[in-house]
């Protein structure tokens, strides 16, 4: 995984932050007067057919302002963050070519970075000792078989990375199976945080709270729009959780209720649970980066939906002004 210092012309803004905060609402905003469309950094909106559970935009915001890397791929599809980064970069370059200003929203932090960053990815791993080894095979692996697996092949990344963190002991095979550096030997890569793009970095935040109930509402919302119908017209459709679509927080719970492991109510309750553990990481993922510009919605409502609305309003406005300033100075 490697990155580049060489700068673009092109000029990006970025609007990142946790689940449930405001994101889409706030670039619906604001694009219009930056004479922007959105790059959709998420990545699970990616996917077709899977709409009430990852919050796509509404029709009349897709009305409003270009929407790009919504519905890419079936569910069932392979696709990877090497396949993110070459489509939005495709995107930000059209977007560019025509004179407008590419807009980049979302909370998917690994993604992110490899477009942002210009980070590199294998795709599909070499021979070696072990066969020809996908990421799908890696994750079809138990945990102690990964464990036991990057043990010999990087028995450093072993030691560092703790056990309960699965995707970073992937990570780190599919590194130490490309056959370049091993991945406890590139740490350092992560904090370059040098863009190839012009880029100018906003971050929304809230507080705990307020971002919790706002996640559990918007979890009890899912389930009214259907989100247990979506789901299983998917399963029938071949959908299950062996997918990266299917891993994803909602359907993932959703199927375990379709297959009687939860009740329904139990279920919603591990989505809610897994909304807002999600939201910690990513908040954790974005704090580490220096050149985001920190934006809090406040408001003096609590959670009421009309206080929340004005809230993120002059939320908006102040990013607005902020990205504006930036991109009259470059």
């Amino acid at each position: 995984m490697t990155g580049t210092s060489e700068k673009s012309t092109i000029s990006i803004v970025s609007i990142v932050g946790p689940t449930g905060v405001g994101k889409t609402r706030i670039a619906t905003k604001i694009a219009p007067g930056l004479n922007a469309e959105v790059v959709s950094i998420d990545s699970m909106q990616i996917y077709k057919k899977m709409d009430i559970g990852t919050a796509k935009p509404t029709d009349k915001e897709k009305k409003q302002v270009r929407f790009h890397l919504i519905d890419v791929v079936e569910p069932q599809e392979s696709f990877s963050v090497a396949d993110f980064k070459r489509l939005a970069n495709r995107a930000i370059g059209d977007i560019a070519s025509r004179g407008k200003i590419p807009l980049l929203v979302g909370g998917s932090g690994l993604y992110y970075r490899a477009v942002v960053d210009n980070l590199d990815f294998p795709g599909k791993l070499p021979h070696s000792e072990f066969g020809n080894i996908t990421r799908a095979d890696l994750e079809s692996l138990p945990d102690q078989e990964i464990s036991l697996l990057l043990e010999k092949l990087d028995p450093r990344a072993a030691a560092l990375i703790p056990s309960s963190n699965r995707r970073r002991r992937i990570r780190a095979l599919e590194v130490a199976l490309s056959g370049e550096r091993l991945i406890s030997e590139r740490q350092d890569s992560w904090l370059d945080f040098k863009s190839p793009y012009e880029l100018i970095a906003t971050g929304v935040e809230m507080n705990r709270p307020l971002l919790f109930s706002l996640i559990d509402s918007r979890v009890e919302k899912m389930i009214e729009k259907g989100l247990v119908e979506e789901t299983r017209k998917l399963v029938n459709a071949g959908f299950d959780k062996t997918t990266t679509a299917g891993q994803s927080i909602g359907y993932n719970q959703i199927i375990d209720y379709l297959e009687g492991k939860f009740t329904l109510e139990e279920a919603i309750e591990l989505i809610k649970k897994k909304s807002r553990n999600y939201a910690k990481r990513q908040m954790t993922w974005f704090r580490k980066d220096p050149r985001i510009r920190w934006f809090k919605v406040e408001s003096g409502g609590g959670n009421r939906t009309d206080e929340i609305e004005k809230a993120l309003d002059r939320t908006a406005e102040s990013i607005f002004e902020y990205a504006k300033r930036k991109l009259e100075g470059l």
